[in-house]
């Protein structure tokens, strides 16, 4: 079942590369920029997160709150965080809920291997816990203008 735009964005919990209990309903009244990447410290996901780092003060100023998520570790959210200096929060998705609750633990495909992993989708939820866009196709060097689009 994948989430589409105008459905309720589901409800979570999780912690961050910092220790801190991130929920999705800490930010009630804020849009929320959630974007699931599949590893830390990869090309495509290095250079999204820092593509939304680099426009950080321009997705803050249009009122938007950017959590990342996968199913890395805390530990290897804040090494990620510390090398490339990332303003959000990291959640980690150990337990595989939140990617599961957004249907985007899917099944891939790489060299002939099928495998189980985090399908690159960013959900834009507004300040009712709506989603308003589904990024699936995410350039990840130009991954804010899509948002801000």
């Amino acid at each position: 079942m994948s989430l589409q735009k105008g459905d309720q964005a589901p409800a979570f919990e999780a912690v961050d590369q910092s220790g801190n209990l991130i929920r999705l309903s800490d930010f009630a009244g804020k849009k929320v920029v959630l974007y699931f990447y599949p590893k830390d410290d990869t090309p495509g996901c290095t250079a999204q997160a820092c593509n939304l780092r680099d426009n950080y003060e321009a997705l803050l100023s249009s009122g938007f709150v950017v959590l990342g998520v996968s199913v890395d570790d805390e530990k290897s959210h804040q090494k990620f965080a510390r090398k490339y200096e990332l303003p959000f929060p990291l959640l980690a998705d150990t337990d595989h809920k939140i990617v599961e609750a957004y249907g985007v633990w899917v099944e891939k495909n790489m060299y002939g291997r099928q495998y189980m992993g985090t399908a690159r989708t960013t959900f834009v939820i507004d300040e009712s816990g709506i989603i308003t866009e589904v990024i699936q196709k995410v350039d990840t060097k130009e991954h804010t203008s899509q948002i801000l689009k």
